[in-house]
């Protein structure tokens, strides 16, 4: 590669702004960024909802001219090689690099459009983009009633930022658990002890059927709880949920003009019929990769954008990096492999050795609230054991820690730590090598191993 190849990548995220900063002079880079803000660091909205974290503290480092901002790519011409954009213009490549990331999944849901509808409803919003952020924070003040749908990783980041602003917060989720992905049942039962002391009220294994708006022609419920109500409640149902770029044209939470009077959700209805009521809905549903570009393109597309070990696609003149990749049947959808797959990249383009594997991926959550009741998780691997595996479990009521790691063989293959991660970096380091422990107990003590 030379400094006269031109590679094109859209999506101003954090896995395009690395590439572009790996690449560097040897290349001449141009980045479409769809959004209109300075990059900035997803994982820290929920510091930013908080009120902790003014937004410009999440910027990432700045990519210099060779970012467009507020430039939406619209079209990819595989043929031509060219990308056209919404403002007109036109992008030639050499080199491709869709790094699209993923939209918010909005379910189902009873009253969230009207017939033909694009419109949310006022007061219901995503919580994906720094737009989405905004607006919920602007939305929130306390004593404002709040119902979150979803209890993932996303979820309990949402709720735990909304009552930390003194919000009325319930959380509810279709799944057994909280964080069932990535916690076991005693993590999750302490993760679920910890937000209740905080005031988030918690329903779990009861689907959400709809949401209750003015001018709605709903029919009278069979029960209404002006509060929440103290029996299991749950997430939306998880089947068939379209991705919102499937039904808006535009980004979760932004609303077109209009002279119609639009609509506001005033609570969130049961499946069992019962009602919450709500001023702010937050939907914490999950993702999905963003694949219609690549899709118009021809590229084969599954769950997400199909690439090899070069991070190729089906054309061997794009790459796909970040949330919207899929590499041997994983969507990741985390930083830290969005990363490394751009690492991986700019090795490869700049004619180095290298070829993706995976990424061993580790999730962190700090739940930071004011004075003494913060609390720290973190989970890698596999959390669940398999028949004939080996668990280890130590557990502190006092102290509020719990960690637990999964072996089989001689091998650690997971493990969940919540309330105290001095032990994690050198867990991991294990995991990661695939090589025995030498000392389990050791390293599962507060020294880390050292």
């Amino acid at each position: 590669m030379t400094s006269e190849q031109r590679v094109v990548v859209i999506g101003g995220g954090l896995a395009g702004l690395r590439l572009a900063q790996r690449l560097g002079p040897a290349a001449a880079v141009t980045v479409l960024g769809e959004e209109t803000h300075v990059p900035y660091n997803r994982v820290l909205l929920a510091e930013v909802l908080a009120g902790r974290y003014a937004p410009e503290v999440t910027a990432l480092p700045a990519p210099g001219p060779a970012l467009r901002r507020g430039v939406r790519a619209v079209r990819v011409d595989p043929a031509e090689r060219v990308v056209r954009c919404d403002d007109g213009t036109v992008a030639r490549y050499d080199t491709l690099v869709l790094a699209t990331g993923s939209n918010a999944v909005l379910p189902p849901l009873r009253g969230l459009f009207e017939p033909e509808g694009r419109d949310l409803p006022d007061g219901v919003h995503a919580f994906r983009t720094m737009d989405d952020c905004l607006a919920l924070s602007a939305a929130v003040r306390p004593g404002v009633r709040v119902v979150v749908i979803g209890g993932g990783l996303l979820g309990v980041s949402a709720a735990r930022a909304l009552a930390a602003r003194g919000a009325q917060v319930v959380l509810a989720q279709q799944g057994e658990r909280l964080m069932e992905r990535q916690l076991d049942a005693d993590a999750s039962a302490l993760l679920h002890a910890h937000l209740t002391a905080l005031g988030v009220e918690i329903h779990t294994e009861c689907r959400v059927r709809g949401l209750i708006t003015t001018g709605s022609p709903a029919a009278p419920l069979p029960g209404h709880r002006p509060a929440p109500r103290a029996s299991k409640a749950g997430g939306a149902d998880p089947s068939a949920r379209p991705a919102f770029e499937d039904r808006v044209g535009a980004e979760p939470g932004k609303r077109r003009g209009g002279t119609e009077t639009p609509r506001k959700v005033t609570g969130v209805e049961l499946a069992d019929g019962y009602r919450l009521d709500a001023d702010v809905v937050v939907l914490a549903c999950g993702v999905r990769p963003r694949t219609g570009l690549a899709q118009a393109a021809g590229l084969e597309v599954r769950k997400g954008i199909v690439v090899d070990d070069h991070l190729r696609t089906s054309d061997p003149r794009i790459h796909a990096i970040g949330d919207c990749a899929e590499h041997a049947g994983q969507v990741y959808g985390l930083a830290g492999a969005a990363l490394e797959q751009a690492d991986t990249l700019a090795a490869l383009l700049t004619g180095e050795p290298a070829q993706y594997t995976g990424t061993r991926a580790l999730t962190r959550l700090t739940l930071t609230t004011d004075g003494d009741r913060s609390l720290d998780l973190a989970a890698f691997g596999e959390t669940t054991p398999l028949p004939g595996d080996d668990v280890v479990r130590l557990a502190d009521a006092t102290r509020r820690t719990y960690r637990k790691v999964v072996l089989r063989g001689d091998r650690l293959v997971g493990g969940v730590l919540l309330g105290e991660l001095s032990t994690v970096g050198a867990l991991a380091r294990t995991w990661e090598g695939e090589e025995p422990p030498h000392d389990l107990f050791h390293l599962l003590t507060d020294d880390g191993g050292h």
